[in-house]
């Protein structure tokens, strides 16, 4: 071997940067390796929430929680689609790893209001679970650290330079009354910052994924760890039925290396692989929908493991989320909670409502494939709003009318981005919506709003719902009128923030072969591994918060500390 160390791992999104800085914690050397230039990968552009059970943040905040109703919960959302001592190891250990986050500089704090995606499941609760990360100085990383960062997406920006956290971004959805303070705060704090602006153009202030990276970016960097970039995995070197090492491609040449203990593959899913989204994935499918950056989560990781003897599960799965396309930006942008706002619906070719607008982002993307299967009619489907709506709320690339009205939106939009007309019935016919069931859907609509009740699809009848609407309007903050042109349309695309079929793991991230036993020295986490949380969505932050825990294990596996599970008990009442 030319290298060697204790622990290869691969990517370096948030669970592959927690697995190698607790390695390193532990003692072990460790090698981190990227395929791109940039560190950060998919974990650097998303929300940096994770949903972490019985989180040490609750008693803060006056909440309780359990890890049986979480147990409880889990299970029921993985629908027999993961083990249930993989549940419980996640659910037991995710406190455990958040605190040692905290205790590593990367703070987070829980979102008492921030509902699970599932209210109305036992063990459910209406918030807490769901931690948001603490801003972080990007002075603690200096210009070149942060240049090695990858940048987040332009959706989750200000003016495409200011940034914005979990609690300010719902305060200002929400229209709450310091909204506009709030915003006048944002803005000014970033113009006055001349120091740091001199040096650069993205902001001292990193909220969200940006937070979470840049942490712990900061602490590996503290740390004895060795990260190549630009270094590809090509495949696994397997000896005697043991994974040893890895080859992977530097300075354009193959090098191997050795690995004492284990290789972790941590390099998300398959999203930008065409070919296996073909294979696997529900159809119409393109690459192009997504919402993850360009160059990563092509799979390679996946399929050296499944070379290697590993297992695939859950592969026709997604993270979904709606899409949307704004030219001269390298990805799709995804619509996660504007669509909750009150005053818009979504419609299918018929002009159909086929979906509460308001429900989790995984969910819609799923009622898109299946109305699609149904009517052959919701790829794409159309977000339609009326003037009220453009001028209270943003959506998407366009800021509210009342900031950015349509005279100053860019004149190369109309009808690429945004489509408009005086009437439903143009709206219908430049956008090839049956105008008819357009019209009879925004008649539906305003009758809903009136009363308060969506008989249709109950939207803004749970707490999650509601999170997202609009404090001021009544009786329903997720319902109003679409009756006052000019009328709005915006195209959207069952689009993903990532695949979550992948390698199949046991409790410690042990890779599984076919028998299921484990396959020595490989461990997959994150997208790389198939979802503990099976086909479903529990809660913001199910990607990030199962990454972290499974990396937290994985490394006390290779130390020869194995984490033992505490309530067994929960496994043998459902045996």
């Amino acid at each position: 071997m030319e290298h060697e160390f204790d622990v290869i791992v691969v990517g370096s999104g948030a669970g592959a940067m927690l697995t190698a800085i607790r390695a390193a914690d532990e003692g072990l050397s460790v090698l981190m390796v990227e395929k791109t230039g940039l560190v950060g990968g998919t974990s650097a552009t998303s929300g940096g929430g994770i949903w972490i059970p019985d989180n040490h943040d609750m008693p803060r905040v006056g909440l309780r929680d359990s890890i049986e109703s979480a147990f409880r919960y889990v299970k029921a959302c993985a629908k027999g689609l993961a083990s249930d001592d993989r549940v419980l190891a996640y659910v037991e250990t995710a406190r455990h790893m958040a605190a040692y986050l905290q205790s590593i500089g990367v703070r987070y704090r829980s979102m008492p209001k921030y509902a699970d995606y599932y209210p109305g499941m036992a063990g459910a609760l209406p918030g807490g679970r769901t931690m948001d990360p603490v801003d972080f100085n990007a002075a603690r990383l200096g210009v070149e650290g942060l240049d090695m960062l990858r940048p987040t997406n332009p959706g989750q920006l200000i003016m495409g330079r200011m940034t914005i956290n979990a609690f300010e971004a719902r305060s200002i959805l929400a229209r709450e009354r310091k909204a506009k303070l709030l915003i006048t705060w944002i803005m000014l704090r970033y113009a006055i910052d001349y120091p740091w602006r001199r040096k650069t153009t993205r902001d001292r202030r990193l909220t969200g994924g940006q937070a979470l990276l840049g942490g712990l970016w900061a602490a590996l960097r503290r740390r004895n760890v060795t990260v190549w970039v630009d270094a590809p995995l090509q495949s696994l070197v397997r000896e005697s039925g043991r994974v040893s090492g890895a080859v992977v491609l530097r300075n354009g040449e193959a090098c191997t290396v050795a690995a004492r203990k284990g290789v972790v593959l941590a390099a998300g899913g398959f999203e930008r692989n065409q070919a296996m989204r073909e294979a696997y994935l529900p159809q119409p499918t393109e690459a192009g929908w997504t919402a993850t950056p360009p160059g990563c989560n092509t799979g390679d990781a996946i399929l050296a493991g499944a070379d290697a003897g590993g297992e695939l599960h859950l592969m026709s799965h997604t993270w979904g989320v709606p899409t949307m396309q704004v030219p001269k930006e390298d990805r799709f942008r995804g619509i996660f909670v504007e669509r909750s706002l009150p005053g818009c619906m979504v419609v299918n070719a018929r002009g159909e409502r086929f979906v509460n607008e308001s429900c989790p982002y995984p969910e819609f993307q799923q009622a898109i494939y299946a109305d699609h299967a149904r009517s052959g009619a919701a790829v794409p489907a159309w977000i339609v709003f009326d003037a009220d709506f453009r001028r209270k709320y943003p959506i998407g690339p366009l800021a509210p009318g009342e900031a950015v009205p349509d005279s100053r939106l860019r004149k190369s939009w109309l009808n690429v981005v945004y489509w408009k007309d005086e009437t439903l019935e143009g709206l219908a016919a430049q956008i090839g919506v049956d105008p008819r069931g357009l019209v009879a859907s925004a008649v539906r609509m305003g009758e809903f709003a009136r009363t308060g009740k969506d008989l249709e699809f109950d939207r803004g009848g749970n707490v999650f719902d509601r999170y997202y609407g609009d404090v001021s309007v009544h009786p329903n903050p997720n319902l109003a009128p679409i009756a006052r042109g000019p009328f709005y349309a915006l195209k959207l695309y069952p689009g993903e923030i990532g695949t979550k079929g992948g390698l199949l793991t046991d409790r410690d991230a042990r890779v599984l072969d076919a028998n299921g036993a484990a396959i020595q020295g490989l461990y997959c986490i994150g997208n790389n591994s198939a979802s503990v949380m099976g086909p479903s969505y529990p809660g913001a932050g199910s990607t990030l918060g199962p990454a972290m825990t499974f990396g937290f294990r994985a490394v006390a596996a290779m130390a020869g500390k194995p984490i033992a599970l505490e309530r067994t008990d929960l496994l043998e009442a459902v045996q």
